[in-house]
């Protein structure tokens, strides 16, 4: 004779995208600004339009960890394939914020 099993069913991606503060993309922008002030080469500010690559004093290891510090604070994963086409901070903010869903 076999036992019979209960399962409750949780619906954990639902709940974490409801919990999730909402973000503006002026504040996404600023964010990613912030992460990379350090890596400034001159006075010019960082812009959305700034190529992170060529722009500034960056390589790929530092755009590497960047991402995973973004993946984090917003509770995302972007694909390597989609980070290897992202070259502004415009195009950043964008990924971010359709990862999120909230464009």
């Amino acid at each position: 004779m076999r036992a019979s099993h209960k399962f409750k069913v949780y619906e954990f991606a639902d709940e974490a995208m409801s919990d999730a503060p909402s973000v503006s993309r002026d504040e996404v922008r600023a964010d990613i600004c912030r992460r990379l002030d350090p890596f400034r080469t001159d006075a010019r500010p960082i812009t959305g339009a700034t190529v992170i690559t060529k722009d500034l004093n960056i390589d790929s290891l530092a755009v590497m960890d960047m991402v995973m510090e973004l993946e984090d604070t917003y509770d995302i994963s972007i694909p390597l394939n989609v980070v290897a086409e992202i070259h502004t901070v415009d195009e950043l903010t964008d990924t971010v914020l359709k990862i999120r869903g909230e464009r």
